[in-house]
């Protein structure tokens, strides 16, 4: 299908949408049911369009995006009185004799299919609490479709200012995203219903103080730990079956090395933190984990041995930065040097060890590498790339540029081949080099550590390279 058509349906599915949302506030006023019925059409419409973005974009075909897109929406029992509405991200219900508490809430554009299978599993549902691990939209993104006048939400005590910052820079963090997942709309959903944020919390959990109640029999037990997808990272014991509520805390996989760095931008994580934070759960000693992406993780002796892992390996890794540091040793030095030990060798899929050197240092020195002067000033290293190509020539650069290709070091054709694109960007012998240098990368990553977001900004810049090349 021709991009324009697909834009034109796209266009057509979002003002129908939009139309349902609309009328909805029109009748609202005569029918709150009514209005929570218009208003679930509505995010069906949208969830089913973004799915069908994924299709159009090939996204939907292989790839973790892939794997969380495809997983269908259904209700499960995976423990007594505890279920599961699966979906990109799952929402966990914890069901009493006193009423039901929810832990995430998915997408908001799946909740509403998310519930209606969890009230098909359990036909009295009466929500007293939404639980919401941290601030992230596919997990905090349907309180509004679930809450009620005198639901109690609780989260972190950090969730409202991480709220605050992602909301503020929604646009920007949007645009990156959407650069590494081109099935997102074009802009972020500005009407209430879908607009991220506006979650108030009733109650918060600080770091150190859990926050522990009882209900109809069920002792509950929220544990502010920090560290892993921010510093707003809630879980929940359930102390009696030995079971944990994860949310993101170890990302979509588990083990894996965590995700102190996003390449899709946010604040960089604490790694001390996490390891502190890793070091409660071991103490729990979980039977099961329920995370908020993907199955649940049975098998204490397994789930303890991956958890000691995470723990020594984010350990590893941050110690032999900062010895790095006291060395003397570059950033790209360490980002070079520093490997995993056999022992605790951990899939990179999500997080990955070199980006972690790099977010590390970082965090300890900030952004002054303290090597280069021009870095304490607003003069990009770019502004020069032209005079390079007027003294050596745009010839003589490509030509280097493929040498290092053929001694199989991409990194460094980059760099070239980047400041003759930067006198002209539509040089296409540079433009081929720098094709076959992304590919030489992407097939790498791909054959090596299979880390997604290597993997989707280097398809990303693929694809850009190729248009370019078409012209």
């Amino acid at each position: 299908m021709a991009s324009g058509s697909k834009q034109s349906i796209l266009k057509r599915i979002g003002l129908i949408a939009v139309g349902i949302v609309v009328v909805g506030a029109l009748i609202f006023t005569f029918s709150q049911d009514a209005r929570q019925a218009v208003q679930n059409e509505a995010l069906n419409k949208m969830g089913d369009a973004a799915v069908q973005r994924m299709k159009d974009s090939g996204a939907a075909e292989g790839g973790v995006a892939a794997d969380f897109i495809n997983i269908p929406i259904e209700a499960r029992e995976i423990s007594d009185g505890l279920y599961q509405a699966t979906g990109v991200a799952n929402a966990q219900l914890i069901a009493t004799d006193a009423g039901h508490i929810l832990f995430d809430t998915g997408l908001v554009t799946q909740a509403p299919k998310q519930l209606k299978a969890l009230q098909a599993a359990i036909p009295d549902l009466d929500l007293t609490h939404i639980i919401v691990s941290h601030s992230h939209a596919d997990h905090s993104g349907g309180v509004k479709v679930w809450k009620k006048e005198d639901t109690k939400i609780i989260a972190h005590q950090e969730f409202e200012e991480e709220q605050r910052y992602l909301t503020e820079l929604q646009s920007y963090f949007w645009n990156r995203n959407r650069t590494l997942f081109p099935f997102m709309p074009e802009q972020p959903p500005t009407i209430e219903l879908l607009a991220y944020g506006g979650v108030e919390p009733t109650s918060t959990v600080a770091n150190g103080a859990p926050y522990k109640f009882t209900q109809g029999g069920v002792d509950i037990e929220l544990f502010a730990l920090p560290g892993a997808e921010g510093a707003d990272n809630l879980v929940l014991w359930l102390p009696q079956k030995k079971i944990l509520l994860s949310g993101d805390f170890f990302g979509p996989i588990f083990p894996q090395f965590p995700n102190i760095f996003t390449m899709r931008g946010e604040k960089i994580r604490k790694p001390v933190e996490y390891i502190a934070s890793l070091e409660q759960i071991i103490a729990l000693q979980p039977e099961m984990i329920v995370p908020s992406h993907k199955n649940p993780i049975t098998g204490k002796e397994k789930i303890m041995i991956g958890l000691i892992k995470m723990r020594d390996a984010t350990r590893f890794v941050h110690d032999a930065t900062v010895k790095g540091m006291n060395e003397g040793k570059t950033v790209e030095q360490l980002m070079m040097e520093i490997k995993l030990p056999p022992e605790l060798v951990l899939t990179q899929q999500h997080g990955r060890v070199s980006w972690a050197v790099k977010s590390i240092w970082e965090y300890y020195a900030t952004w002054f590498h303290f090597d280069k002067t021009t870095e304490l000033y607003p003069v990009a290293a770019s502004a020069v790339y032209a005079d390079i190509v007027d003294v050596a020539g745009a010839a003589p650069l490509v030509k280097k540029a493929k040498d290092h290709l053929i001694k199989k070091q991409p990194v460094h054709a980059l760099h070239l081949v980047d400041i003759v694109l930067g006198k002209d960007g539509a040089d296409k012998t540079a433009l081929r080099v720098r094709k076959d240098a992304l590919q030489l990368l992407l097939t790498d990553a791909e054959n090596d550590l299979q880390n997604s977001y290597e993997i989707y900004w280097l398809t990303y810049r693929l694809r850009d390279t190729e248009e370019k090349l078409a012209r």
